[in-house]
């Protein structure tokens, strides 16, 4: 029991740390200008008031209907695709090129595209997460395709199962670890593409909040939208990795 009571608390000694030397060069000696860094006690202040008046509460659903959206969109379009073209190598040498040429392009490159063809709000900024979750989801599903064991399909298919019966009982249960890899990754692009959509092309969200604090020189608030997102990250980490280890591997 004291092995376990260790294991959770050593995590927790860098971040203290952190705290404690950032309360000491900001509100603590005065180091540092509240202007540049605010002082952990006002990004309290600042997170009590913005969940006082909701606002804290309204763009953080606001920010997650947009990375669920996304997520879910690109997973439909990358998960069939990405099983259809590791099972066939044919189709997979078709759309290589084209993957590999689009897989490189940063998410916000499609900024001004998503604008022009979506105006602003929540659309575009779906379009941005779909395009910078897609890839990564497609890459790990099509891989976990062509690590399922030929033995096992081969075997099915020798004991007279059809095409669908080896796809669902045999190479998608193998592939789902693999899925859910990419579906851990394509959740911290998704809160990337769709913060700095909402920077630009959107007028809610997380990443509007950081950006109009900023613009009216409130620091706090936008510590506090910066922590929430990172806050968000790890829930989403925990709940993806809790999945692997006790699902899948």
């Amino acid at each position: 029991m004291l092995e376990n009571y260790r294991n959770k608390f050593i995590p927790l000694i860098l971040p203290i740390c952190i705290i404690i030397f950032w309360y000491l060069i900001t509100e603590g000696l005065g180091l540092v200008n509240p202007y540049i860094l605010p002082g952990p006690i006002t990004v309290c202040q600042s997170a009590w008031e913005l969940i006082l008046n909701g606002k804290l509460l309204a763009n953080t659903l606001d920010t997650l209907y947009k990375v669920f959206g996304g997520l879910i969109l690109a997973s439909v379009v990358a998960i069939p695709l990405g099983i259809l073209l590791g099972s066939y190598k044919t189709l997979e040498d078709i759309a290589t090129l084209v993957i590999s040429i689009l897989r490189p392009i940063p998410p916000v490159a499609w900024i001004p595209f998503s604008i022009l063809w979506f105006g602003i709000g929540m659309v575009p900024a779906v379009f941005i997460i779909f395009m910078g979750c897609v890839f990564p989801i497609l890459v790990y599903t099509i891989d976990g395709v062509k690590r399922t064991d030929k033995v096992l399909i081969e075997s099915a298919q020798t004991l007279g199962a059809s095409d669908w019966n080896v796809l669902k009982r045999v190479i998608l249960p193998s592939t789902l670890p693999y899925i859910v890899s990419g579906l851990k990754v394509g959740i911290g692009i998704a809160l990337m593409c769709t913060i700095s959509a909402e920077m630009v092309g959107s007028s809610s969200g997380l990443g509007y909040m950081i950006l109009t604090a900023t613009s009216l020189f409130d620091p706090g608030t936008t510590v506090v939208g910066m922590l929430d997102i990172g806050l968000i990250g790890i829930i989403f980490d925990y709940v993806f990795t809790k999945a692997q280890d006790k699902i899948f591997w």
